[in-house]
């Protein structure tokens, strides 16, 4: 009976389906008939440099990003090549502070070619080349860039250059011509005269008559910086720059240009003339390394400058700081200073060198070139380049995950242990040979071989005292933790302690005051019966008692009485001394 009902179920079931069928297949006909919406173009990308975090190379990455579009104001270039900067590296260690936290696309120039005009713009067209200059945004293909930062580039001049010149020079002649007042017969020292702001500085110092420029590089750049106009290279790694320049002006520089921060900025300031001026513009002895190195940033601040305003007018010495992301409501300035840059470059007078050209894959390839100051003049970025394999010999950057090492005391402890028992060992050793009648020259020659390089094989014996001495030195550590917790749990509860006992001496002294202030503003009773006094009406002097002697035959009486009403506070000063005289005695 089951397996009949379960048939008839099935059979009831088939004969709906048949029943639907007919019913489904024409609303499939029909939405089959239907015409497939046309499908939305997809978004176009470009090809962007992403910081997707603070550390090494490896946060640096190439992605699609959505192709930006012209705003109002706005002009759409197309990037051919991108400057590398100084700040970028300190962008990336997360020791910049005018940057938006990761992920973020850096890049502060670029050079290119005008692709679209958004509304409003006007005095550009589409197919010119310009420079561009922004706070950040310009390491990818296409970039959307405000009209008043976009600049007709000269007809002579190639992209690589155009990328090269705006940062580097804009800086320079801030620092030259505004802050250091730059003038014939002056002498200057750039340090870093190979990089790029440290070349564009020496060009910009020689447009000026007769400036000496001393610049400091190491021994296989001096060729380089002594053909771009360098007076007196000096080797920072092999001598004392300060010194040398001393010996060659013994009062000195009139202007000095710092871009390390820290220990030199105090020697940049000893350094100057009466009347000179140091302009500090960087911070590049933090940077060491690929990653952030805390203890040199530390040892950099520690050992920063602080000075009197006091002691900068009896020296006659100025101080200066200069940084160009923080110009960024000063558009007309800029402006000014840039379009005076591109004429000289068509005058002939400043040319910036190219160092090397990087593929955006090799964007780390490109910090480390600078990050190891191996460049002489500037790096560049370029998204039409094509990435090359490094050659044989050459570093590639890494960022190699460190072990980590144990504590110093572990390690001390460990080495204590096993000398203990190295000397516990040779002393049994020759126990044994003075209790032994044989020689035993072989065993301990082996023993002497058993040594390789100062250290001792270990053996599961030594392997087995090892663990037990490691045992109880993490014993005692715990122990010495433990007691450490202690200490401090009640410190804090003294600590507590004394301050709600401070509080409570706060609220009486404050209870003290009030009640001393009430005193005070309350007057005492002679007081309010002066008071009183005064605010009563004045009382005409015959209504006061008087004795007036109309005779001017006055009795003995009459003298007497006179005397008697005579206040106490007007009697002669010498009864009063002679009284005071009189206790004194009584009391002696």
């Amino acid at each position: 009976m089951a397996e009949g009902g379960d048939a008839a179920t099935v059979a009831h079931e088939a004969g709906n389906a048949v029943q639907e069928t007919p019913k489904a297949e024409p609303e499939k006909a029909a939405a089959a008939a239907e015409p497939a919406a046309p499908a939305e173009p997809a978004e176009p990308t470009v090809r962007t440099i992403v910081l997707t975090g603070h550390g090494g190379y490896d946060k640096l990455s190439v992605q699609q990003k959505p192709q930006p579009k012209a705003g109002k104001g706005e002009v759409l270039v197309r990037v051919k090549a991108a400057g590398l900067n100084f700040s970028e590296l300190m962008v990336r260690q997360g020791l910049h502070d005018r940057m938006a936290k990761p992920p973020v696309v850096l890049g502060m120039e670029a050079a290119g070619v005008v692709e679209e005009l958004g509304e409003d713009v006007s005095g550009l067209e589409v197919g010119q080349n310009v420079i561009c200059l922004a706070q950040t945004g310009m390491w990818r293909e296409v970039v959307a860039v405000p009209a008043t930062n976009v600049f007709l580039m000269p007809e002579e001049m190639s992209y690589e250059e155009g990328a090269a010149i705006p940062l580097s020079y804009l800086t320079a002649y801030f620092m030259l011509f505004d802050f250091g007042n730059l003038r014939p017969g002056k002498s200057l020292l750039v340090h870093i005269a190979a990089g790029g702001v440290g070349w564009a500085a020496t060009q910009l110092a020689k447009t000026v008559d007769n400036v000496t420029v001393f610049g400091t590089a190491s021994a296989s750049k001096h060729d380089a910086i002594k053909e771009n106009g360098v007076d007196h290279p000096i080797d920072y790694r092999t001598r004392d720059y300060s010194e040398e320049i001393k010996n060659i002006s013994p009062k000195g520089v009139d202007v000095v240009l710092d871009p390390l921060g820290g220990a030199d900025t105090s020697k940049g300031l000893q350094l100057l003339r009466p009347m000179g001026k140091i302009i500090t513009y960087g911070s590049a002895n933090m940077v060491k390394g690929e990653n952030r190195n805390l203890m040199k940033m530390a040892k950099t601040l520690w050992q920063s400058t602080s000075v009197s305003p006091v002691s900068l007018v009896k020296t006659n010495k100025a101080i200066a700081g200069f940084q160009l992301a923080h110009l960024t409501g000063e558009i007309d300035l800029v402006r000014s200073a840039f379009q005076d840059i591109l004429n000289m470059y068509k005058d002939g007078k400043i040319k910036p060198r190219i160092d090397s050209v990087w593929a955006f894959e090799q964007v780390a390839e490109a910090m480390q070139q600078m990050n190891e100051r191996r460049n002489i003049g500037k790096v560049i970025l370029s998204p039409e380049k094509e990435p090359t394999k490094p050659a044989e010999g050459d570093a590639v950057p890494t960022s190699p995950i460190k072990k980590k090492k144990p504590s110093l005391f572990r390690r001390l402890s460990k080495r204590a242990s096993r000398s203990k028992d190295e000397g516990e060992k040779k002393d049994e050793v020759k126990n044994a040979k003075k209790e032994s009648p044989i020689k035993q020259e072989e065993p301990e020659k082996a023993d002497d071989n058993k040594a390789t390089n100062g250290h001792i094989q270990q053996t599961p014996e030594d392997e087995k005292i090892d663990g037990e001495a490691a045992k109880t030195v993490d014993g005692k550590v715990g122990e010495a933790e433990k007691a450490a917790e202690d200490s401090a749990k009640k410190i804090e509860d003294n600590v507590g302690e004394a301050k709600e006992k401070v509080e409570d001496a706060k609220k009486q002294a404050e209870e003290k005051v009030e009640e001393a202030v009430k005193q005070e503003e309350a007057p005492t009773e002679p007081a309010a019966q002066e008071e009183k006094k005064e605010e009563a009406p004045a009382v005409e002097e015959p209504e006061k008692t008087q004795v007036t002697i109309e005779n001017p035959a006055e009795t003995d009486d009459a003298k007497a009485a006179a005397a008697d009403i005579v206040p106490a506070d007007d009697k002669p000063v010498e009864n009063e001394e002679k009284g005071a005289g009189d206790a004194s005695q009584e009391a002696e």
